[in-house]
């Protein structure tokens, strides 16, 4: 058993790397695949065995995801908010100090839901049945302090009705993995656009790792566990809402704050999601609902093998973000960055077309003239958003 762990550990490591740093491949395709031929690899394998595979693949994606992010300016779900103040570090030739903020997050996160998670086995069943019914709300609230906090709010509502209204009607349409072009659009084709019409110049990178303010990292790791932990049992919300819900709570959160918030709710989110599969036996993502197509029902026995998994996986998970991220950094100042614009442009159109056809084509060039209207406006992209935001107010409300 323990040698069988171990190898689906380090496939799941391997699988994990190339959905992590392989823009628009998800862990929702890779998990769907592995479900798919479940029935053939449990004639071999037991289902916890599968379950680690999966799970591990998971944790790694969400540390790994955060190199394209930065460097490449292709987002995921998770890291949309990332790309922002991503990249303004990597003009600054800090794009590797914007991933090590982010995998601190992650890290941290990671090691505090662990910590709590004998607390949270007793709280979130309780929990989940006293706030279910105020999701809609709980967001109505953040939206309101997203505009409100602003100057501009007549700007920063249309931003987000614009998108928000983008929103709804692609993720009604049926397009196939639509939230690719969606997100793909609104922070990454536009941010890369308006590089190439700047002759934006990438810098020679600094391999540093970054000078934390202790108090506010402190502070953002808390956040970043409390909010992840609401979105890993509440329907409806996911890190990139938790994103906009935690900045609120943190006065005048700097740039190296948010990339720690950012980075660690999606991790924490997966952590804690474990414990919904294993309390609440409901899924809050992709990996973990077919993890609980495959197993059906967590014994406590297993769900310590998937708490350890998570643990060994995470090590090897910042020891690749350290080495990757150094690769990425000696290579992308080296290279002509209208040139590299150009062609990541053209290769998210291309699995744009692949993924979600023609229809998602539309989607994303609709989101990325939304996404360049922040830059002419002076007008933060945060409110961009509102495309997740708004359909789950629609949902509950």
């Amino acid at each position: 058993m323990f040698i069988h762990i171990l190898l689906a550990i380090g496939v799941g490591i391997l699988l994990g790397t190339f959905t992590g740093l392989t823009p628009g491949i998800h862990i929702n395709l890779v998990s769907v695949i592995i479900l798919s031929i479940s029935p053939w690899l449990l004639q071999f394998v037991s289902p916890i065995i599968l379950v680690s595979l999966i799970i591990s693949m998971a944790i790694v994606h969400t540390f790994l995801d955060n190199v394209p992010s930065i460097f490449l300016g292709a987002p995921t779900e998770d890291t949309a908010l990332s790309v922002l103040p991503g990249h303004r570090f990597l003009l600054k030739g800090r794009g590797y100090e914007a991933v090590m903020l982010m995998v601190l997050g992650s890290f941290s996160g990671l090691i505090l839901s662990v910590i709590f998670t004998p607390a949270l086995l007793v709280i979130f069943p309780w929990a989940y049945e006293l706030i279910k019914s105020y999701t809609g709300y709980i967001l109505l609230a953040a939206m309101f302090f997203l505009i409100i906090r602003e100057k501009n709010k007549i700007n920063s509502i249309i931003l987000f009705f614009l998108s928000g209204i983008l929103g709804v009607l692609t993720l009604n349409i049926g397009i196939d993995n639509v939230l690719f072009p969606l997100l793909s659009g609104l922070f990454g084709l536009s941010t890369l656009i308006l590089s190439i019409k700047d002759k934006t110049k990438i810098p020679k990178q600094e391999i540093t790792f970054p000078k934390i303010n202790k108090k506010e990292g402190a502070k953002t790791t808390i956040v970043s566990f409390i909010v992840g932990a609401i979105c890993s049992f509440m329907p409806g919300i996911g890190p990139a809402q938790g994103a906009v819900l935690g900045s609120q709570f943190i006065k005048k959160i700097s740039q190296q704050g948010f990339l720690i918030l950012v980075g660690g709710l999606s991790t924490v989110n997966m952590v804690l999601s474990l414990i919904t599969l294993y309390k609440l036996e409901k899924a809050r993502n992709g990996a973990v609902a077919v993890a609980l197509e495959i197993i059906e029902t967590v014994t406590q026995n297993q769900f310590l093998i998937l708490i350890a998994v998570t643990l060994i996986v995470s090590f090897a998970a910042v020891f690749l973000c350290i080495k990757l991220s150094k690769i990425f950094s000696n290579l992308i100042s080296k290279v002509n960055y209208q040139k590299l614009c150009i062609s990541i442009i053209l290769f998210i159109i291309i699995l744009t077309i692949i993924l979600s056809g023609i229809m998602g084509l539309f989607v994303l060039i609709l989101a990325t003239f939304i996404g360049i209207i922040p830059s002419l406006t002076n007008t933060p992209k945060s409110h961009l958003m509102g495309c997740l935001i708004l359909p789950v107010l629609f949902y509950f409300l």
